[in-house]
């Protein structure tokens, strides 16, 4: 296990692997028939983790306070802010 500190590079990590092992893995699919799938497939996820790490590591905090603004916190209608019914 790694401290808490290191989370947004974990996270970084995690999401730039599966988002371009995803991506290239879609990318490579022409090669199938032809069999190079496989090669075509580890030569664009590499390039393409080697991109988006530092992106993703540097770009998520940016991110997210962008979709926080582009949002807003909604509150149910049928409970007061303090979590209980609202009386009548």
């Amino acid at each position: 296990m790694c401290p808490n500190r290191y989370v947004r590079l974990v996270y970084g990590v995690l999401q730039s692997g599966l988002t371009s092992g995803v991506a290239s893995g879609i990318a490579s699919l022409p090669f199938w028939r032809a069999g190079g799938f496989w090669g075509a497939w580890l030569t664009a996820r590499a390039i393409a983790w080697l991109t988006m790490l530092p992106l993703v590591v540097f770009a998520a905090p940016m991110i997210r306070k962008l979709a926080e603004a582009l949002t807003q916190e909604t509150i149910d209608q049928s409970h007061s802010q303090e979590g209980g019914p609202r009386a009548r």
